[in-house]
């Protein structure tokens, strides 16, 4: 069996009053000796752990040989299991699907719908997992339908439940999709939950949820949705150079492409109506201070954010000119003072 150092350390103790050592010398020798051995007695590390398990099924497949490990996986996913044990062994298929890409191929649309149905667990460290997995096999074409089949119980968890890291893994899943067009029902009742998001404090989420939002400003017929829908009076913080670089980016992409969807002649051609609390009115009303932030942010230390508050502001140039002289952007006038 194998000792610990101190168990180690005590059989010297032992060994060297029968012995009789007294040397300085021989005692230093033996406490290297106990101490060798105290390391080699340590426990072989847990071949069950996930790591352990990605390890050896990797090697295997390096040599041609089906692993196995995640057929056994998913087995042992229909049978019955708590909350736990459900979340490691859909983390352990999420491993396996990124690093076994024979195996994962070899899976079928049963063992998708399998995990989809995870989603449906009561545990929200379960449904995340899921989402997780759900995830890792949009990322193999064969299944990518299958997985989209998910897509309106995914966007009804992330609006019922406010949970930053099931919107994470929810976002994520949904803007590795193309998104079609039976969603968009389901996508406009989901539009203010969205928007809560992406004022919400949680950088990660609000880096997904713009992400997918910018998507969807690029379909004209959501579009006035997102436009219309109501935001909090702070909005426009959002666009502080103090914001982290990434989220910022993101936060210019989205008004840039709102700003040429709105110029759009499709999109001109209806006479809209906004409610005063409007994203609509927060960007482009009379009252915004949009103007301001973005000519903040032409100076800010990151590149990109500077180049992408240049292109918003040209964006918003060109919209004032099109109301003058269609699809023809001239200085005639001007969204910003003519002193800036």
């Amino acid at each position: 069996m194998g000792m610990s150092v101190p168990q180690c350390l005590g059989q010297l103790h032992i060994r060297k009053s029968v012995v009789g050592l007294a040397t300085g010398a021989g005692f230093i020798y033996l406490l290297y000796k106990a101490i060798k051995a105290g390391i080699k007695c340590q426990p072989p590390l847990c071949t069950t752990s996930p790591i352990c398990i990605a390890r050896l099924a990797i090697e295997r497949e390096r040599h041609g040989r089906d692993s196995g490990e995640l057929r056994r996986l998913l087995n042992s996913l229909e049978c019955k299991q708590d909350e736990y044990a459900k979340s490691m062994i859909l983390h352990s298929i999420t491993r396996c699907v990124y690093l076994l890409e024979a195996e994962a191929s070899a899976c079928t649309t049963d063992d998708v719908a399998l995990v989809g149905s995870m989603l449906d667990d009561k545990d929200n460290s379960v449904k995340i997992q899921a989402l997780n997995t759900l995830k890792a096999f949009s990322g193999i074409r064969k299944f990518r339908l299958k997985v989209q089949e998910h897509s309106i119980n995914v966007l009804e968890l992330i609006a019922s439940i406010w949970d930053s890291e099931l919107h994470i893994a929810g976002l994520r899943l949904l803007n590795n999709l193309p998104l079609p067009d039976y969603v968009h029902p389901q996508l406009r009742r989901v539009m203010p939950a969205l928007m809560e998001i992406l004022q919400s404090d949680y950088i990660l989420a609000q880096v997904q949820a713009i992400r997918l939002l910018s998507y969807l400003a690029q379909k004209y017929n959501l579009l006035y949705d997102i436009l219309n829908c109501q935001v909090h009076a702070n909005f426009l913080n959002l666009f502080q150079s103090t914001q982290p670089g990434s989220l910022l980016f993101e936060v210019l992409v989205f008004a840039e492409r709102l700003s040429e969807g709105r110029n759009s002649p499709h999109y001109r051609a209806v006479k809209w109506h906004y409610n005063e609390q409007s994203l609509h009115e927060a960007l482009f009303g009379d009252e915004s201070r949009l103007a301001d932030r973005l000519l903040a942010l032409v100076i800010h230390p990151e590149e990109e954010v500077q180049i992408q508050a240049c292109k918003v502001i040209v964006s918003l140039q060109c919209s004032q000119d099109v109301g003058v002289r269609p699809s023809v952007c001239q200085p005639s006038r001007s969204y910003f003072n003519s002193g800036e």
